[in-house]
């Protein structure tokens, strides 16, 4: 189910040019109604449910709708982002809670090196590697089929 956004706690993220779920929606549905000053999905039929708006908005104005089998029943999946981590709460239709915490990076920021350290890559558009293949299969050379 889409997600969409709680317009009595959205901010505008304090009135800047690009609000946090603009800046992460992997599909650019999120936009920011200048007038309002209020986000808003502008697509729900294209929103795949990555809860990435959810999970990044600092006023924890993005919601998703819930499946019709389980919302009637009570149940429902809250993120609360912290400074550190994501704690989830899932609340399922037997009333039983469960909260589960995970880091938000497991690298300090900036830090990651992009090619995953494997040095060599192959940039030959014509070759039938991957990026970091054969190293990152920790292989010499890929299997071939024999004509």
């Amino acid at each position: 189910m889409p997600s969409y956004v709680i317009l009595e706690k959205c901010d505008g993220c304090k009135g800047q040019d690009k609000t946090a779920c603009m800046y992460i929606c992997p599909n650019d549905l999120m936009v920011l109604d200048k007038e309002k000053m209020k986000a808003w999905n502008r697509a729900p039929e294209m929103c795949w449910e990555c809860y990435n708006c959810v999970k990044i908005c600092p006023q924890q104005a993005i919601d998703v709708r819930g499946y019709a089998d389980f919302v009637p029943m009570g149940a429902s999946c809250v993120p609360l982002r912290g400074s550190e981590d994501i704690m989830w709460t899932v609340k399922f239709r037997s009333g039983q809670v469960k909260r589960f915490k995970f880091p938000i990076r497991t690298t300090a920021e900036g830090s990651a090196v992009p090619d995953g350290g494997f040095g060599e890559v192959c940039t030959d558009l014509a070759s039938q590697c991957l990026y970091n293949e054969p190293d990152a299969l920790k292989l010499k050379d890929l299997p071939t089929v024999k004509k």
